[in-house]
């Protein structure tokens, strides 16, 4: 049976070392796509990213820089509080979002118990992906 987990927070977008943006996100992790976290970014306009990237990368970057690939994450400080710096990189440009690291911790938890780090391999369906992988060519 599969589990999801579902987050939503506020995130701040960093726009100089003064200025910043409030965005609204949610975080999605789903037991049938084990190694996945999908972040939906909303803008006030309704429009929508999405990025999907590694839960080892996110739970990696709590505690120290994680990634070299177009999201980066590492844990710091702003305002006196706890927070991961989430640096996704695309074509459009990049940009530069805190979160609030005990709010992604709360979201890593329930993902840990669902699925253990170290263990997707067990919860992945290689026929089902490839499946659907054929399906959508």
């Amino acid at each position: 049976m599969d589990t999801t987990v579902i987050c939503e927070l506020h995130l701040r977008m960093i726009l100089s070392s003064e200025s910043s943006l409030p965005v609204r996100a949610s975080l999605r992790y789903d037991t049938a796509d084990p190694y996945a976290v999908r972040a939906v970014f909303y803008d006030g306009a309704e429009v929508t990213v999405e990025w999907v990237f590694a839960r080892a990368l996110l739970t990696a970057g709590l505690h120290l820089p994680a990634g070299i690939g177009d999201v980066q994450v590492w844990p710091c400080r702003s305002r006196g509080l706890g927070v991961v710096c989430i640096a996704p990189t695309s074509e459009e440009g990049e940009t530069l979002l805190h979160a609030p690291a005990r709010v992604l911790e709360a979201f890593l938890k329930p993902t840990e118990t669902a699925v253990p780090s170290g263990t997707e391999c067990k919860h992945f369906c290689l026929d089902a992906e490839l499946s659907h992988l054929l399906t959508e060519g």
